[in-house]
């Protein structure tokens, strides 16, 4: 497999360092998407960043001039929501933004109990030291936690910034607490559950991202293709010190969308 993805009928791709970074467009990313279209490539945006809900992405992406609609959009926190549901849980404190609550109250879980069954920890851009107290405090009594993602930063131009990883290891050193779980990416049901519904095999699909430990650890771990761009967090010294069987090993390595579908 190379840059052309012949053979590959639908993509996930993932947005921050992806398509955009902080507020523009990756040059090249919205020709990319134009080549999708041309070429019958089913696309899809995926994202592990918890911070927003699927309508605020959605303005989002409508405001650098891309099309999508509500089903283009997969989220971690829809795995989280999942998670959740499997679980029977509807009581929690919630670590997370306005947008990630609004997408759990809509399956009616509880953001701000006072006796949580779970402490849920998301990408708090809203954080506030109440937030993190009442959820130590919690933590201390027992409560169990689960997280949306284990990313460590969320990519911008002036350099990577605290994510959800970041607030595990302070929760961490704060209260020795570690999650029972975490959803989003590298968990490979984020993209086979989508995978199935299209009635497509992994292996015709392709996952692109900047992250070696979640977005091509899933692409390993889905059994679909890994691309790796080198516009976000990922570099070619962070390739180069895998393992040859490591599962964070992408299959294709390209500088950026630019060069994909060509």
């Amino acid at each position: 497999m190379d840059a052309s993805l012949d053979g590959i009928q639908a993509v996930f791709l993932d947005l921050d360092g992806t398509i955009y970074l902080g507020g523009e467009l990756i040059p090249g990313a919205k020709a990319f998407l134009q080549r999708c279209n041309e070429q019958g490539v089913q696309r899809f945006f995926l994202s592990n960043n918890s911070s927003k809900s699927v309508t605020q992405y959605l303005t989002k992406l409508h405001a650098l001039g891309l099309e999508a609609d509500e089903a283009d959009v997969l989220l971690s926190t829809h795995d989280l929501l999942a998670w959740l549901g499997e679980h029977n849980i509807t009581q929690t404190w919630t670590v997370g933004t306005e947008g990630m609550q609004a997408m759990m109250h809509e399956q009616g879980i509880v953001t701000n109990s006072e006796t949580p069954e779970y402490v849920v920890l998301g990408y708090d851009t809203e954080l506030t030291y109440e937030k993190i107290a009442v959820a130590s405090e919690h933590l201390h009594a027992g409560v169990p936690m689960v997280a949306s993602h284990p990313d460590m930063v969320c990519p911008s131009p002036k350099g990577g910034l605290p994510d959800v990883g970041a607030y595990l290891a302070m929760f961490k050193a704060t209260t020795g607490v570690d999650p029972v779980h975490i959803t989003g990416k590298p968990n490979a049901g984020m993209i086979l559950h989508k995978i199935r519904d299209l009635g497509l095999e992994p292996e015709a699909c392709a996952m692109v991202g900047d992250r070696l430990y979640t977005d091509m650890a899933m692409a390993t771990r889905a059994g679909v293709v890994g691309v790796l761009v080198l516009s976000g967090e990922a570099t070619m010294e962070d390739v180069n010190a895998l393992d040859n069987d490591a599962e964070q090993r992408p299959m294709v390595i390209v500088n950026s969308v630019n060069e994909l579908l060509r």
